[in-house]
């Protein structure tokens, strides 16, 4: 048997369960929703890095959905409903292959029927406006983690990609995630800054996970973790979630990201348009200026510095398709996981290993942020606090 087949067939025991996939963005961005523009039932490979024919070659046995929206759009909470709205629209349109998910038992159910358990995370604090009561509007519509920034600062976190303000979390910030914590809803430190990371995992009472993110040690950029937050995952009980986009994870591919986003800027686009007009200037920007290309080698050099850091028993995958333009070699789209998981069978990584990294631990982490909220539940009622009262 090769590495491959043995990939393969040890994801149709542990399938991969993914943290991060931008499908539903896409869809509003490429055709405001018309799911029949887009139909995921059939093979999307000139507009989509996702479809349900590719999830099931891809060998993924739940998704986390991103319900993402812009952090400049005036009207976040309503275009978030709406990104959840979404999902919840291709549920209902294939019932045979996508499976609501809310629990990790959910997620276990939906692997005994064949089915790929779908959840959803939100990216970006912004999706909340600074209301508790939003956020657990949205606990309530299904989302089960929550991004504390995106790409911007919130105005009780600091984000990875722009200046400091509050210094990590504000006392808001440490609220919600405490609210987090009460609800059950996974507190996701992919975007945020080292500061953020640290004062989440000093308030966290519950394991953390990062959504799609990798090792700063490997590739030294802002949106990656750091070693000293990474070796603090084993007595958090949270897990990091490798991702994919070149330009973090192969230190060629940020200097030509800087340039790159700067050209979309000066054509008249936002650095992460992937719309049909804007991938046209990205073409035309790296027919010039040729780009470094990612491999399936290297996502797996950030996976073997998180284990030895980290440990097994704290990672798993995240590959934002559908929220980049790029993707390594071999990894192209989500059906591409069989060939990472092969890489790492080649360096020695063991099925045990595999089964952790795939399914295990990712399950595992749910659970246990399910069980730290029926605790908490019978001493902490809902908070009521405001970022006024608390921040000032």
């Amino acid at each position: 048997m090769t590495s491959l087949e043995e990939a393969r067939a040890l994801l149709a025991e542990f399938p991969v369960v993914d943290g991060h996939n931008d499908l539903p963005w896409a869809l509003r961005e490429q055709v405001r929703y018309d799911l029949d523009a887009r139909d995921i039932a059939t093979r999307q490979s000139d507009h989509l890095h996702t479809d349900i024919p590719r999830l099931r070659e891809g060998g993924v046995g739940a998704q986390y959905w991103s319900v993402y929206v812009r952090s400049d759009l005036p009207d976040a909470v309503p275009s978030t409903l709406e990104q959840i709205d979404c999902v919840r629209q291709l549920l209902d349109r294939h019932p045979a292959d996508l499976r609501r998910a809310l629990t990790a038992a959910d997620l276990e159910s939906a692997r005994a029927e064949g089915r790929i358990a779908s959840l959803m995370g939100a990216e970006g604090g912004h999706s909340i406006a600074n209301s508790l009561g939003t956020l657990r509007g949205l606990y309530d519509l299904g989302v089960r983690y929550l991004t504390l920034t995106h790409n911007d600062n919130v105005a009780w976190a600091d984000s990875a990609t722009d200046k400091p303000a509050v210094g990590g979390l504000s006392a808001f910030g440490r609220e919600v995630v405490r609210e987090m914590n009460r609800l059950g809803m996974l507190v996701d430190l992919s975007h945020v800054a080292a500061t953020t990371m640290r004062d989440a995992l000093d308030t966290s009472s519950a394991p953390v996970i990062f959504s799609h993110s990798s090792a700063r040690a490997v590739c030294d950029h802002p949106r990656n973790i750091p070693d000293d937050v990474l070796e603090r995952l084993p007595a958090n009980g949270g897990v990091a979630m490798v991702t994919f986009v070149p330009k973090f994870v192969l230190q060629a591919a940020v200097d030509w990201t800087v340039a790159a986003d700067a050209n979309m800027r000066a054509h008249g686009f936002h650095h992460l348009d992937t719309t049909a007009e804007a991938m046209r200037v990205h073409r035309a920007f790296e027919e010039s200026n040729p780009r470094p290309v990612a491999t399936v080698a290297t996502v797996a050099d950030h996976l073997d510095h998180m284990r030895e850091v980290a440990g097994i028993d704290h990672l798993g995958i995240g590959g934002d398709y559908d929220g980049t333009a790029f993707t390594p070699d071999g990894l192209n789209d989500v059906s591409g996981y069989p060939n990472l998981i092969a890489e790492l069978l080649d360096r020695g990584w063991s099925r045990s290993d595999l089964a952790k990294l795939t399914w295990q631990n990712s399950v595992r982490v749910l659970g246990a942020a399910e069980d730290v909220a029926r605790e908490l539940r019978t001493t902490r009622a809902p908070s009521n606090a405001t970022i006024e009262s608390l921040d000032g």
